[in-house]
């Protein structure tokens, strides 16, 4: 199926993370004309692992034609350990409930994307989008540095601190429902001597540090609960010193890995936080992934969501005739219950991070009793499966 006259052609995309090139890459199927627009100078290599879980997310990367690619990245982490201030290890923690099927650096996945649309997609890199003007027949774009230019559509693909939510929907304030976290996370050389495997520490807060690329490097994420926090999210000197003052005193390898944090190439400081909005359309925007519906970081289904949801919303603007309400509605339909089920996740995850020492202390004795109850520990995996598989993908007509 192509697009045929009538129907919406030029489709501007914001974020060229992992939801952008997704969309980008099935609307190019379909014969739609992706424009993707990135803050960021150039792909954003660094975070954490990212999951696919379930065989729904299994069969999307197989229909891209990435799959093997994706496979070929993946990172290879093992068990992982909880340990004690000493370092001694107290449980494990299996390799398939906190990796999915599949475990990939997001760096990679978002290079992975980009070059299975970089051909049939125009990239902008280094800009963002200013001002959003709805007409009849398409909206005008205003852009931080280049000309302003008109599009069919806009679709605002650019995570928890969209750019297009503020702009065609309202503030930030009045859709991120906040988990109680901050989390910063970064590179470091992997000087634990991590073989494809990872540590977790909590005291309370919670640590985590696992190698990365065949055990050349480690990444390190480090959560702490706190009320929402004020601060400015280009002043990385001023993030750092949060994140000091919040583990000030901490033992295990906390002392060291603030140290590294200030050398750091790719820190990622943010609130753990879900988007709730009622609509993630309004006109001809719309919204996909993280913009519309992040159901935070520490659930484990976020990637597979936005991937899921790209798929959906190119296919219901491919069969809608021209009419971008009936595609927008559809697409919200089609994917609101799977939505909801994935965000429940969220308010689960967030316990991992003890606010207090006494909740510390019982979440290290449930660590201990994990061998005789095998089934409270594969709990969380078979729920984030459960939850990443709960949606039957819509069959679009053939592409052709």
């Amino acid at each position: 199926m192509t697009v045929s006259p009538g129907q919406p052609r030029d489709i501007l995309i914001s974020g060229a993370g992992i939801a952008g090139p997704a969309l980008a890459y099935w609307l190019h199927r379909y014969g739609f004309t992706p424009t993707v627009v990135e803050r960021a100078p150039a792909l954003r290599e660094g975070g954490y692992a990212v999951d696919f879980r379930g065989p729904v997310h299994l069969d999307l990367l197989s229909r891209m034609g990435i799959r093997d690619e994706v496979e070929h990245a993946r990172t290879g982490t093992g068990d992982s350990w909880y340990v004690n201030a000493r370092g001694k290890k107290l449980a494990r923690m299996p390799a398939e409930q906190t990796g999915g099927d599949v475990e990939i650096l997001r760096g990679d996945l978002v290079r992975v994307l980009y070059e299975a649309t970089m051909d049939e997609t125009e990239y902008v890199f280094g800009d963002s989008i200013t001002a959003l003007e709805e007409t009849a027949d398409g909206v005008n774009v205003t852009f931080e540095h280049a000309a302003p230019r008109s599009f069919d559509l806009v679709i605002g693909a650019d995570g928890l601190h969209s750019r297009v939510r503020s702009l065609a929907f309202g503030p930030e304030r009045s859709y991120v429902k906040h988990l109680g976290l901050h989390c910063a996370i970064f590179t470091t050389p992997n000087y634990l001597a991590l073989d494809h495997s990872g540590l977790v520490y909590g005291e309370p807060k919670r640590i985590v540090v696992y190698s990365a690329r065949e055990n050349t490097e480690a990444r390190v994420l480090l959560y702490f609960a706190s009320p929402p926090l004020s601060y400015d999210r280009v002043d990385g000197d001023r993030q750092r010193g949060i994140v000091h003052e919040a583990f000030a005193g901490a033992r295990w390898e906390t002392p060291r890995l603030l140290e590294l944090m200030a050398t750091a190439p790719d820190l990622y400081f943010d609130s753990v936080s879900t988007i709730k909005m009622d609509s993630w359309s309004r006109g001809r925007i719309a919204l996909l992934g993280d913009a519309g519906y992040c159901p935070s970081s520490l659930s484990g289904v976020g990637t597979g969501l936005a991937v899921v949801g790209a798929y959906v919303l190119a296919g219901e603007l491919a069969t809608a005739g021209g009419d971008h309400a009936t595609a927008f509605a559809r697409y919200e339909s089609a994917m609101r219950s799977y939505v909801d089920g994935c965000q429940k996740l969220a308010d689960s995850a967030s316990m991992m991070v003890p606010a207090n020492r006494f909740l510390a202390g019982l979440m290290r004795l449930n660590m201990r009793m994990m061998p005789l109850m095998p089934w409270l520990r594969d709990l969380p995996a078979k729920m984030a499966r459960r939850a990443a598989s709960a949606i039957t993908l819509p069959q679009y007509p053939t592409v052709g």
